[in-house]
């Protein structure tokens, strides 16, 4: 079956499509996908992952379906509530 794996930085953006067998992992899909060799900085084990926009809690037990997209999710530089007030104090 085929997925996608996706990562982003605000310079570059890749998504891979691969071909892995039925009962892949999203951790296995990640791994097979070749992703770490265009972005070194990514850590497969310890990166928060999701499907189509959905967090996944545990993606070394997560069953991908014909289709799916893993999303690699960078940390957060700030706290989107703090964002919020940083930008009405600027506005104030």
């Amino acid at each position: 079956m085929r997925v996608e794996v996706a990562y982003a930085r605000p310079d570059k953006q890749q998504i891979l499509e691969v071909a892995v067998p039925e009962g892949t992992t999203a951790l296995e899909a990640v791994k097979a996908s070749g992703i770490v060799d265009v972005f070194p900085e990514i850590n497969p084990d310890e990166i928060d992952m999701g499907v189509f926009g959905k967090v996944v809690k545990k993606p070394a037990s997560h069953t991908l379906h014909e289709g799916d997209r893993v999303e690699l999710y960078r940390p957060l530089i700030i706290d989107p509530k703090q964002a919020r007030l940083n930008r009405a104090k600027k506005k104030a």
